[in-house]
């Protein structure tokens, strides 16, 4: 297995003719781009964040782990993000996009969300954010789900499953133990915008839908007029299958398939924001109360 450095270095070496500096508008082109494409470019779509991490003072990026398919060496990245080096407890969350490979908006929402985060890392305070923005990477290259079934998209995870990935991510889960878990999907059946929520936390999930769309501009609001927040199934959930009672909370974002990927993935980054923003408010309280 490559090293998470020596996989960083050698994406970047090979677009290393291109500028450092990294816009929202290079992953908007990447992603529409290789919609477009036979077989979509992992490189082309990674590149820039890549070497926006490498600058970067608050994100880190490296690979989960490698495997090979079809004689293709795929890796499952991630991204970390800590405002500063200073040792205190901080709120662990992974958030999770791709989880199908032809998903595009969850991928846009999580790219994006990395540029608000290197841009203004106040949005992340008190957090340690472990960021999956292509969860499905051999779906992303061939245009097609590879793990999961067309209504649950996670499901091989927890299932004994062979797929690489689906083992990768139990690992991480395990070893990370979460404070939360936030995945973003498309739902090509959905009419309006969907949140599963784990039981406990349906009030705070509906808060933070409310704030998101209050956060949308003006002419997008429309878009997004209503929603529904109901509890988390089971077969949703990329976390509660792994029986670590620990767990705080586990959100599943749907955004109606129909939607362009450029839509899902603004209203994933202001949905991002809100239920973080909601969380530490939350965090704040439990902690001045106890």
């Amino acid at each position: 297995m490559l090293s998470a450095r020596a996989w960083t270095q050698s994406i970047i070496a090979a677009g290393s003719g291109r500028s450092k500096s990294v816009q929202t508008r290079d992953l908007a082109r990447a992603i529409s781009n290789s919609s477009n494409a036979s077989r979509r470019s992992i490189r082309k779509l990674l590149l820039p964040l890549l070497k926006m991490a490498s600058c970067s003072e608050v994100l880190v990026a490296d690979s989960v782990g490698c495997w090979r398919s079809g004689g293709e060496l795929f890796f499952l990245p991630r991204f970390i993000f800590q405002r500063t080096l200073t040792a205190k407890p901080r709120i662990e969350v992974g958030i999770f996009g791709g989880i199908d490979g032809n998903d595009l908006g969850g991928i846009r929402g999580i790219t994006e969300f990395l540029c608000a985060l290197n841009a203004h890392p106040a949005i992340g305070r008190e957090y340690r954010l472990w960021l999956y923005p292509l969860c499905d990477p051999l779906g992303y290259v061939n245009h097609a789900r590879a793990i999961g079934s067309n209504l649950y998209p996670g499901t091989e995870i927890w299932k004994d499953s062979d797929e690489p990935v689906a083992q990768l991510i139990e690992k991480e889960l395990c070893e990370r133990r979460f404070d939360g878990v936030i995945s973003l999907r498309g739902n090509s059946q959905a009419t309006q915008l969907q949140a599963g929520v784990s039981g406990q936390d349906l009030d705070f999930g509906t808060s933070a839908l409310i704030a998101a769309q209050e956060a949308l501009r003006v002419n997008q609001r429309a878009d997004f007029a209503g929603f529904s927040v109901r509890k988390l199934d089971p077969q949703e959930s990329i976390h509660a299958c792994s029986g670590q009672s620990h767990k705080r909370f586990e959100i599943a974002l749907e955004v109606p398939g129909r939607f362009p990927p450029s839509l899902q993935g603004e209203f994933f980054l202001v949905s991002l924001h809100a239920i973080l923003a909601a969380y530490r408010r939350r965090s704040s309280e439990g902690q001045r109360a106890s």
